[in-house]
């Protein structure tokens, strides 16, 4: 099986990665999903952030912890310690799980920040002008200019990613062109399953 993780910085285009790729019918999991599930369900990160106004009718709110930790490094690397682990475990039973197949495709958006690289055969990274990054996060998410900044501030800069990724799909024009660029990816790969 070929372990591909895709990559990209916020707003990037991965989730439209993602919708293509399942078209195609290649398994396609999101490292941010299992994320969510681990933090709805986890008592051990509730007690940590107990007290903390991170809560929303009596479950932890991702939005507040979000938020939180976002403006507070020790926080931050607190919920990072307590959460990594528990998705790099998910990963494994995913290989374990899909170990027939071909190949499988994970977004992990933070794959060089954790150092997770050593997981993965091939790295696929999506690129997209911060300017053009910036428009989605206020356009799709209702963020203020600043705001968007600080988000794509907060992750290492493109380009320092691309040096090590295996692929780099272009995103800068319509989701169309987007999409032929993926499905061009795609004819590439199959070649080699």
């Amino acid at each position: 099986m070929i372990k591909y993780a895709i990559v990209g910085n916020i707003a990037s285009g991965k989730s439209t990665m993602e919708k293509v790729l399942e078209e195609h019918n290649f398994v396609v999991l999101d490292t941010d999903f299992m994320t969510h599930d681990i933090l709805i369900d986890n008592p051990e990160i509730a007690k940590a952030f107990q007290e903390y106004d991170v809560f929303e009718y009596g479950k932890l709110s991702r939005e507040k912890l979000g938020k939180l930790v976002f403006n507070d490094t020790e926080l931050k690397l607190k919920l990072e310690n307590l959460v990594h682990p528990l998705i790099r475990q998910e990963l494994e039973n995913a290989f374990e799980t899909f170990k027939e197949e071909p190949c499988i495709f994970i977004s992990v958006p933070l794959l060089f920040e954790v150092g997770w690289e050593d997981m993965f055969d091939k790295v696929i990274f999506i690129k997209s002008d911060d300017n053009i990054r910036i428009s989605r996060l206020i356009e799709r998410n209702g963020y203020t200019k600043e705001y968007a900044h600080k988000r794509i501030d907060s992750q290492l800069p493109q380009k320092n990613k691309l040096k090590k990724a295996d692929y780099v799909i272009e995103n800068n024009g319509s989701v169309d062109e987007f999409k032929n660029e993926i499905n061009s990816f795609i004819e590439t790969i199959q070649q080699n399953l």
